[in-house]
C-alpha cells in the first residue's frame, strides 16, 4: 500500500502522480531519470535537484543541490514550514500535507510540488470505539508501549491506554475533517442516514464558509478526493457516488460523531 502521494505542478489527474510505498525513493530534478522520476523544467532547478523516500507514517527528503535551500510548508500550519539545508541528507517531513518549493524567494510557477502523507497515525483514545483495531497491517506491530502520557498532555481525552493507533487515522484540524463532518451533519442531526440527504459541493462549501472561509467548490471537491484516497474507499468516479459512500463509512465506523458537529462552529475537538 502507497503511503505518499507526489503531485506534480499542473497535475490533471490521478495518472500523473508518483505513489510510493514504504521504502521507495523517487528522484526529482530539470532531468530526472527518464521514466522513473520527476521532471521539473524550471531554469532555477538543479539537474540533480533531490530525491523522496517513502516510509510508512512520514517521508524524508535529501538535497542534492549544493546552492538551493528547500523549503516544505505545510499548508494548513499557519506558516508552519522546515528549512532543508544544500546537501542535507534524509531530512524528515511531518506534514500530512507539504508543499516542496524549490527556488528561493517568492513562489515561482512550476518550482516545487505537493507530497501527501494520507497514512499519519493518531493513537485512539481510552474507551473510544476504533478500540485499537489495525487494518491491513498499517502502522504499528502490535508491540505494547511502556509508560504513560504526562497528565498535563492528555487534554480532555485519556491517552494512556491505548497505544495503538486507530483504524482510520483522521486529524481532526483539517480541512478534509471539516469536509467530512458537514457531509455526515444531515444524518447526525435526524438520527436517520438512509433518509437524510447528501449535500452537494456548493452546499457544503456555503455550510463550511463560517469556519472556513477561503473555502471553494474546488478546495472542497479536492478535499473529497482525498478523504476516498485516505480511507482506501474503492467507488465509482461519479462524484454523488463518492459522497453518499464516504458518509455511510464515516457512520459505520464512528468516525464522525454528534460531539464532532462542534468543529462547524469553530471549535476543535
Amino acid at each position: 500500500m502507497f503511503s505518499v502521494i507526489i503531485v506534480p505542478d499542473g497535475c490533471r489527474g490521478p495518472e500523473e502522480q508518483y505513489r510510493l510505498e514504504p521504502g521507495h525513493t523517487l528522484r526529482f530534478g530539470r532531468t530526472a531519470p527518464a521514466g522513473n522520476g520527476l521532471t521539473i523544467s524550471h531554469p532555477a532547478v538543479a539537474c540533480a535537484a533531490g530525491e523522496i523516500t517513502a516510509t510508512g507514517a512520514f517521508w524524508i527528503l535529501t538535497n542534492f543541490s549544493s546552492d538551493q535551500t528547500y523549503i516544505v510548508e505545510n499548508p494548513e500550519g499557519a506558516g508552519e514550514h522546515i528549512r532543508v539545508a544544500p546537501g542535507r541528507a534524509d531530512a524528515p517531513v511531518p506534514f500530512e500535507f507539504a508543499r516542496v518549493r524549490l527556488c528561493a524567494g517568492e513562489s515561482r510557477p512550476g518550482c516545487g510540488f505537493d507530497v501527501l502523507a494520507p497514512r499519519h497515525d493518531y493513537l485512539a483514545p481510552s474507551g473510544s470505539p476504533a478500540g485499537g483495531a489495525l487494518v491491513d497491517g498499517s502502522g504499528a506491530d502490535g508491540a505494547a508501549v511502556e509508560g504513560t502520557l504526562a497528565d498535563g498532555a492528555r487534554g480532555a481525552e485519556d491517552w494512556s491506554f491505548d497505544p495503538f493507533p486507530r483504524p482510520y487515522p483522521l486529524d481532526h484540524t483539517c480541512h478534509y475533517f471539516l469536509v467530512l463532518t458537514a457531509l455526515c451533519e444531515a444524518s447526525l442531526r435526524t438520527g436517520d442516514a438512509a433518509a437524510a440527504p447528501v449535500p452537494g459541493v456548493a452546499e457544503l462549501t456555503e455550510r463550511l464558509h463560517p469556519v472556513w472561509p477561503d473555502a471553494t467548490p474546488a478546495a472542497v471537491a479536492w478535499n473529497i478526493d482525498y478523504l476516498r484516497v485516505k480511507l482506501r474507499l474503492r467507488t465509482p468516479d461519479d462524484r454523488d457516488k463518492v459522497r453518499e459512500a464516504l458518509v455511510r463509512f464515516a457512520l459505520r465506523f464512528d468516525l464522525v460523531q454528534e460531539e464532532h458537529l462542534a468543529v462547524l462552529e469553530g471549535q476543535l475537538v
